[in-house]
């Protein structure tokens, strides 16, 4: 069997599920005008934006504009799941809007903030924008346990992604690196959710992995759909803390563990191929972690 859609008889779990997050979610409810540092605004019509008002490295720079250009997709995003899980199971719906709701402050801070700190040209800032939601965003997974991983891997990528610009960031301003952390830990517990998902179908019918298989291998973040992308990951990688090698300890590693890949057994050949498939990237990807690892400690003795 390699169906690809949800499990009705996981429909009682997941609405459990569901209730925790919704539990978990209540306890930090924000509002996104509590982490925005208001006394540093100034008229645009009054003080003309210019250069010379920047205050952060271009990494950063870069790296939060780059948040911003993906967060501001989400109507992409909910069109996308909404006709994805479309007939499926109701709890699924229904956290779909929670999600939305909860993603929904994610570009209004990022944005404020920087015309706030004037750490962008704004009219630059907003023909961007306007590019990436023209432009649209469409996944190239296209059923409910395949959206689901993708969903997973995603969510967990951007928490990472916050919390290690947060790190790099911190020395040259705490309100930014504050707000970043606090972003992640919506991520984390959307995370928490799809991931949870996924391994109660695994469990269940580890044929499943099939799919997953799919997401895996050929994951790519929405912000792909942005101008420059490839350059953006790169100097992101060279001077914000995230790229490749973050993205294989705690992303793809993370994940292939949690959902116990190695020791799931599916019954039917093309899922027990695919499983190995997994283990065969992933372990591709440590190869080179590893390498890169070893030559980067020779390059420094």
């Amino acid at each position: 069997m390699l169906t690809n859609d949800l499990d009705f008889r996981l429909e009682p779990r997941l609405k459990a599920l569901y209730d925790q997050h919704k539990e978990r979610a209540d306890k930090i409810d924000w509002s996104y005008h509590a982490f925005l540092p208001w006394d540093k605004g100034m008229d645009f019509k009054r003080v003309p934006w210019d250069p010379s008002q920047i205050t952060l490295p271009s990494g950063i720079i870069t790296a939060v504009e780059t948040a911003l250009l993906t967060e501001v997709n989400l109507p992409w995003f909910t069109t996308y799941l909404s006709e994805t899980f479309r007939g499926s199971l109701s709890v699924i719906t229904d956290f779909i809007h929670t999600w939305t709701a909860e993603e929904d402050q994610h570009s209004n801070l990022l944005e404020t903030y920087l015309l706030l700190t004037r750490n962008v040209n704004p009219d630059r800032l907003h023909q961007l924008r306007k590019q990436v939601l023209e432009g649209g965003f469409v996944p190239d997974f296209h059923t409910p346990i395949e959206a689901m991983a993708y969903t997973t891997l995603q969510e967990l990528a951007t928490m990472v992604f916050y919390n290690n610009v947060a790190k790099t960031v911190g020395k040259h301003d705490r309100d930014l690196a504050t707000l970043l952390r606090r972003l992640a830990k919506d991520e984390t517990l959307h995370y928490a959710f799809y991931r949870d998902v996924i391994r109660t179908h695994l469990e269940l019918e580890p044929n499943y992995c099939y799919h997953i298989a799919n997401v895996i291998m050929n994951f790519k973040m929405p912000g792909a759909v942005m101008p420059d992308f490839e350059d953006r990951m790169g100097i992101i990688s060279k001077e914000a803390n995230y790229g490749p090698l973050q993205y294989f300890d705690q992303v793809l590693d993370v994940v292939v563990k949690y959902w116990g890949i190695h020791d799931l057994r599916p019954i039917a050949p093309m899922a027990e191929k695919a499983r190995i498939q997994i283990l065969e990237y992933h372990a591709k990807l440590k190869r080179i972690r590893d390498r890169y690892q070893r030559n980067h400690a020779q390059g420094k003795s």
